[in-house]
């Protein structure tokens, strides 16, 4: 007997404003759905609702969110159908424990994020139910709170509930930001869509964040781009370790990608420059875990994530001298 069951969201809650949230808190908002912008820092915020979120580049609109609030605990009151996480992947686990005190039977979680396994760090406190995890396709900076550039923009999005029995959740998000603009699937392969994600990712945030190099520098530095090359065969060969399919020919995609990026600076290099904590713990430092696994060196993975890691605690340092 086919399965009938929908899940149709009409409300959301972003938690964190930075460039991700931005963009999709204005697609669904632009769209009439009920949308909370969270985030600690009110300054992010607070156009928000007022002017509205602006975007431009690959993509241009405005919209005002219907509310914003400056505390995950907050968003109890208003009961969202979806929750989105859009920060750093080092908070995953602290959101996911203050979720948990208002969670509800059909209340949804997706990740919404950089790196390998940050979904994993929401299951002990929501369940694999109410856990999703998706994968974005665009590069985006912040131009000014609620002021989002977007240099490019790959459509199709992905996500993909951990629980077979939420399907119908993941198929029913992705509609709802398929119908705001922002093209988006359900699928059941996200593992290797966050592995080709995260590869690209290892191979430039890190390497532009200690350089201060743009994407499109530095991949047209012949001394840089043979660390970006080097990279990406460490990190395919640690895929295949793992038995992560990758799909064919997916080196010389990644390099051509890489190639098309233009003078985008990656998150990783903003978090530098504005002396916040980086991702590389679950983008770098992931590859070097899932080596070890497999049995497999990489030095390459290793070298780049203790040379961030110094250098964010150098300018870390800085902030507070």
């Amino acid at each position: 007997m086919k399965n009938t069951k929908q899940f149709t969201p009409r409300s959301f809650a972003i938690v964190g404003a930075g460039p991700v949230g931005c963009i999709v808190a204005a697609f669904l908002a632009n769209a009439g759905y009920e949308v909370t912008l969270c985030d600690v820092v009110p300054e992010l915020i607070s156009p928000a609702a007022d002017r509205g979120i602006i975007l431009e580049g690959a993509e241009n609109l405005q919209a005002k969110v219907t509310r914003t609030c400056n505390s995950v605990e907050d968003l109890a009151e208003y009961d969202p159908d979806v929750i989105i996480i859009a920060v750093k992947s080092n908070l995953s686990s602290l959101l996911a424990s203050s979720i948990a005190s208002f969670q509800r039977e059909g209340m949804y979680v997706l990740s919404w994020q950089n790196g390998i396994d940050t979904e994993l760090e929401m299951v002990p406190d929501l369940g694999r139910k109410a856990v999703l995890r998706g994968v974005v396709n665009l590069g985006c900076g912040l131009k000014s709170p609620c002021h989002v550039t977007i240099p490019f923009h790959h459509a199709p999005h992905f996500i993909q509930a951990l629980d077979p029995e939420s399907v119908v959740a993941s198929i029913g998000i992705a509609d709802a930001f398929s119908k705001a603009g922002l093209l988006t699937e359900n699928t059941d392969n996200i593992v290797s869509l966050v592995w080709r994600k995260s590869i690209l990712n290892a191979c430039m945030n890190p390497v532009c964040a200690l350089t201060g190099l743009t994407m499109a520098e530095a991949m047209g530095d012949p001394e840089v781009l043979n660390i970006v090359d080097q990279l990406v065969k460490e990190c395919v060969k640690v895929a295949r370790a793992n038995e992560i399919q990758l799909g064919w020919g997916f080196y010389p995609y990644a390099i051509e990608y890489m190639s098309k990026a233009g003078h985008h600076k990656p998150s990783m290099l903003v978090d530098i420059e504005t002396r916040r904590r980086t991702e590389i713990n679950f983008i770098n430092g992931q590859f070097v875990r899932y080596g070890k696994q497999a049995g497999i060196e990489t030095p390459y993975n290793l070298m780049i994530m203790s040379l961030v890691k110094a250098l964010e605690n150098k300018r870390r340092q800085e902030l507070f001298s």
